[in-house]
């Protein structure tokens, strides 16, 4: 998969998928090796969620080099969940991916995320 294809794939996701009400798109770019996405989005219980990707493309397969997904409540006051991979919690197991729970300063290891994993994810939260 290129670039490209990866990206037009994300969008299709975010249309397709049934707990996202509206998409933003902030900024998005592709070229045949690497691109970027952010966007940011209405859920369908009100909630805020912005996304964000840069990623690469290499022996058909995608790398997500560095992401962000920042979930909140409707008034983008209150963090629900923060998923990223900045390299700035070494000491956490599965380094650098980590998730950031209803604070900044609550932060545990977490898998390697992208956004068709995030959306299953919060699909799953979502319904209990």
């Amino acid at each position: 998969m290129n670039a490209f294809d990866y990206l037009e794939s994300v969008k299709l996701a975010l249309a397709l998928s049934d707990i996202v009400q509206t998409v933003q798109i902030v900024r998005e770019y592709s070229r045949e090796r690497h691109g970027f996405f952010r966007a940011r989005l209405k859920l369908r219980n009100g909630d805020f969620l912005e996304v964000s990707e840069f990623f690469v493309a290499q022996d058909d397969e995608i790398h997500i080099l560095q992401y962000r997904y920042q979930w909140m409540d409707s008034a983008r006051q209150q963090l629900r969940k923060r998923w990223d991979n900045a390299t700035h919690h070494p000491e956490l197991d599965n380094f650098p991916h980590h998730v950031h729970v209803k604070s900044d300063n609550v932060v545990i290891s977490d898998q390697t995320m992208n956004i068709s994993l995030l959306l299953a994810m919060l699909q799953r939260e979502l319904e209990e």
